[in-house]
């Protein structure tokens, strides 16, 4: 990471849970297959007194963190995901995060690391979007033990073994939980989920795959 992305990417760690829940809105706000008009995003307020029944599997043995990289694309085979090109998203003029602009564009957010980087590296992909299927349309079928693989732009590869995997409702996202420093290079892989409401058209859940970085390829 670049010493001014490290920077923003510390300051964000180090402000208060309000100020995080902007970062929240990561989790994206699709609609379903059948829904014709762009919902307004969503802010997930963040509660970290909630602790959701969790499914983990044994952590990978650890590997070096790599050096600033940005990402180009992912692969997880468990789920027959294979990006395109990632696009880096940014904040909009009211400090939400940008979202991608179709269902099979991968969003990598510019302010945490590059996947591989010491901490966690996000990247966002909708459940469904325009009557098209999203990217990350069956991420809640990802287990603990699957890899989720990305292509680097500096040719390395980094591969991740996903460890957890978890459903939170909006109202108790934990902001700090999945966007908090780590001490090892991770992966957050988040969308949508759980039941669409119509009144407020949104999705109730997030889904989010935690995963740790586990090998590499050049």
């Amino acid at each position: 990471m670049s010493g001014a992305n490290r920077r923003r990417w510390l300051a964000v760690s180090a402000i208060g849970a309000a100020a995080l829940a902007v970062l929240a809105l990561v989790v994206l706000v699709v609609r379903p297959a059948g829904d014709d008009e762009r919902p307004p995003p969503a802010v997930a307020l963040p509660r970290t007194d909630q602790s959701p029944a969790t499914t983990t599997a044994s952590t990978p043995q650890q590997v070096v963190a790599l050096p600033e990289s940005r990402p180009e694309t992912l692969e997880v085979p468990s789920i027959d995901v294979r990006s395109g090109s990632i696009v880096e998203l940014g904040l909009d003029a009211a400090g939400a995060l940008d979202v991608p602009g179709d269902a099979v564009t991968l969003g990598w957010y510019g302010g945490s690391p590059t996947p591989g980087e010491l901490g966690p590296a996000v990247l966002a992909g909708h459940v469904n979007y325009d009557h098209v299927p999203g990217i990350f349309g069956r991420l809640d079928e990802v287990a603990p033990g699957d890899q989720a693989i990305v292509h680097r732009a500096d040719g390395s590869t980094a591969v991740f073994t996903v460890y957890r995997v978890e459903a939170y409702p909006k109202s108790a996202f934990p902001t700090d939980q999945v966007y908090g420093d780590t001490a090892d290079a991770e992966l957050r892989l988040i969308t949508c989920g759980g039941a669409f409401e119509a009144s407020s058209r949104n999705y109730q859940d997030n889904i989010v795959a935690y995963a740790k970085l586990s090998g590499t390829q050049s």
